[in-house]
């Protein structure tokens, strides 16, 4: 861990060039360019309430911020572990030719993401303000959801960046997962049925809902369930611990394989 630490404070300047690297490809080709990092989620927003608010008759006037909030944590955890996944076969060139540390590529991955979902929570402060969220005390809690979101992205990112390498498949397998657990993560829906009809294990096993969860409850000034605390903090850096193993010691390896 101490050399992983040290060669990060090394190449950290290659490591902020990577990441403002991936936030420019990401929208080389967009006339909006970063703003549109503001309009997809508001927009996307606009439309899960119409279908799920308007249309089914719910009435609460929060329903806009509860979706938004699990649909900004969930892009995040999908684009995140996306970019892992590809992140050593698209720097292949690279690779091949000068040493870098190879966990740089995932984890710079990582962080242009969450730049960007960073600058999105900005629609998320709006659309609170226009629906009459105000913010309390609880609002503190938001630094955990916040924090053991970018753990469990990198972990699981990780994982997948090192079977991305041997497991070309990987990434389409990886798309039908994220649809199941974007089902299971409670983004559109209110979760007390479906926990209370039996199969409230189904949410309960997902890393991604316990994270959505903490992060509604800091932003409508409650307090953070215990479990939900616990699971994402325990599955996070188990997933971060074996990522890192799997990836180190496979890592020597991929040259052979990209």
């Amino acid at each position: 861990m101490k050399k992983y630490i040290d060669n990060l404070l090394q190449y950290r300047y290659l490591l902020g060039q990577l990441v403002k690297k991936g936030i420019k490809l990401k929208y080389r080709r967009s006339y909006l360019g970063i703003v549109w990092s503001l309009l997809e989620p508001l927009l996307t927003m606009i439309v899960l309430t119409v279908v799920f608010g308007t249309l089914y008759g719910n009435t609460d006037h929060t329903f806009p911020v509860y979706i938004l909030s699990g649909r900004l944590i969930y892009s995040f955890y999908s684009l995140a572990t996306k970019t892992c996944l590809r992140s050593i076969r698209s720097n292949a060139g690279m690779i091949k030719k000068v040493y870098v540390p190879k966990y740089l590529y995932p984890l710079s991955g990582v962080l242009y993401n969450y730049v960007i979902f960073l600058i999105s929570l900005v629609v998320l402060i709006a659309v609170m303000i226009v629906m009459r969220v105000f913010p309390t005390v609880y609002l503190l809690q938001a630094f955990y959801p916040l924090l053991i979101l970018v753990v469990l992205s990198y972990g699981c990112g990780m994982i997948l960046a090192t079977i991305g390498v041997y497991f070309r498949d990987m990434e389409y397998l990886w798309s039908v997962f994220l649809m199941v657990i974007m089902y299971t993560s409670a983004i559109f829906y209110y979760p007390e049925r479906l926990i209370n009809s039996g199969f409230g294990w189904i949410l309960k096993v997902n890393p991604v809902f316990a994270v959505v969860q903490c992060f509604r409850s800091a932003l409508f000034g409650e307090v953070m369930d215990s479990y939900y605390v616990l699971y994402s903090l325990i599955f996070s850096f188990a997933a971060l611990v074996i990522g890192l193993f799997l990836f180190k010691k496979k890592q020597d390896n991929f040259i052979l394989h990209i």
